[in-house]
């Protein structure tokens, strides 16, 4: 959990996490407007086609 504090006179405000929240500092009554940083994805993304290592047939020498 990331703490949440007022960015006027650095009271805290609360803790938690969140994606965007609007909250008014009760000691300053600054109005406190706070969003997320990009979220790190839970799974990786697919590859593309084009950086996917495709494995080619081996040919190998008939024996005799």
């Amino acid at each position: 959990m990331q703490d949440i504090r007022c960015g006027e006179c650095s009271r805290k405000l609360g803790e938690g996490e969140y994606t965007r929240l609007v909250i008014k500092c009760p000691r300053c009554r600054a109005i406190n407007t706070l969003r997320a940083t990009i979220p790190t994805p839970e799974r990786p993304r697919a590859s593309n086609l084009q950086d996917a290592h495709v494995c080619q047939p081996r040919h190998t020498a008939p024996r005799p």
